[in-house]
């Protein structure tokens, strides 16, 4: 009787101290996450969030930490390269040309998977590394009814994630992060509403301003060319006067587009204001510039512009100039660089007009030296 009694003391001890244990692990569990989520909640810009969370592998102790958002526009992916966000370095960020995947993932129940690795299940959530993970998590993100995107764990521990554990600490991490990827995604449309012509979907003037002071600050640091090119199209007014402002418009809209196609999307483009766009170069000598240039001027050329029953052609002048850092010379401010630069670029437009339009001038290649020069005429 005496040993039956100490064997169920015993007995409850143990399980005493499997409680105690679990409570004590679930207690460091809720100060990771919620210490998680402070970090996450001070931060100021979608990049940061994204960095955030893709870094936080090690201090979740997991094998993989992976994020999904669906980008049906591209929009986002145009927020962070205009925001020079290396997608490249990124490959456990994963875009969702639409809902469709998530749907079939989820259905309308909006519940996690948790569990092993199975592919029909988790492969359009995880980069495919070359270990297989042995346990998952992928976790819908959803606001007001709709997926925005999934946060995907992983470990090589088949019992690190199983089938039937507590969520709690996670399901509540995921509204948080629904919550701030929205407010950024929210924060990045609203921002790029005001620096984009609304007409033509290219940048406007505000951000031009913004960036060519950024855009020649790099050229400076990194002892690299910078082009400028200023882009009029011929005789627009006529094509006013001629078709309406509606056809102008879509002439304006058709113009933005191809231009756009014959820039890498680091490059610059913005409506500078009615016919006029400006395009900035990095890294782009004058020699490549002008081929760059001139294939625009092709491109545009051969242009038909369909606006009800007519079709209308047009043609555009450029006037290019290149920027190199001057060496051994302290650099003048990018304020008065840039002012050179668009007052090169100007007059050699100015140059191709008179030469017939249709043309590509170059300004040739500016210093720090020369627009200090520049600045005394």
């Amino acid at each position: 009787m005496k040993d039956d009694f100490l064997t169920d003391l015993m007995v409850l001890q143990s399980h005493l101290d499997a409680m105690l244990e679990r409570m004590q692990s679930n207690s460091i569990t809720l100060k990771r996450f919620q210490t998680f989520e402070i970090e996450l909640l001070n931060l100021n810009s979608l990049a940061e969030m994204l960095d955030y969370i893709l870094n936080s592998q090690d201090f979740f102790k997991l094998d993989y930490i992976g994020f999904c958002i669906v980008d049906a526009k591209k929009e986002i992916r145009s927020f962070l390269v205009n925001n020079d966000y290396d997608l490249e370095s990124k490959p456990r960020l994963i875009f969702m040309e639409n809902h469709q995947v998530m749907n079939l993932a989820f259905g309308s129940l909006l519940s996690s998977y948790i569990g092993a690795y199975k592919t029909e299940k988790c492969a359009d959530f995880f980069l495919q590394d070359e270990k297989k993970l042995a346990s998952v998590t992928v976790i819908p993100l959803v606001r007001k009814g709709k997926f925005i995107g999934a946060l995907s764990m992983g470990s090589f521990d088949p019992e690190r994630f199983v089938d039937g554990m507590s969520t709690d600490f996670i399901e509540h991490m995921t509204y948080v992060l629904g919550v701030c990827l929205e407010n950024h995604l929210n924060y990045e449309v609203m921002k790029s509403s005001s620096l984009v012509d609304t007409l033509t979907g290219v940048n406007n003037r505000r951000f031009l301003e913004q960036r060519l002071g950024e855009e020649i600050d790099r050229a400076q640091r990194n002892n690299e060319a910078l082009t400028c090119f200023f882009l009029d199209i011929d005789f627009f007014k006529k094509i006013n006067d001629d078709f309406g402002h509606q056809a102008g418009d879509q002439v304006l809209v058709s113009v933005a587009a191809v231009i756009r196609e014959q820039l890498r999307n680091s490059d610059v483009l913005a409506r500078y204001g009615g016919d006029e766009f400006i395009a900035l170069l990095g890294n782009i000598e004058e020699s490549m510039a002008i081929d760059i240039a001139e294939r625009i001027r092709g491109e545009i050329k051969d242009l038909v512009v369909d606006f009800q029953e007519a079709s209308i052609k047009t043609t555009i002048s450029i006037g290019s100039v290149t920027y190199k850092p001057s060496i051994g010379r302290k650099h003048l401010t990018a304020e008065k660089i840039g002012e050179d630069l668009i007052k090169k670029a100007d007059k050699a437009l100015y140059l191709a007009k008179n030469q017939g339009r249709d043309k590509v001038v170059s300004s040739g290649v500016t210093s720090d030296y020369l627009a200090l020069a520049n600045l005394f005429k």
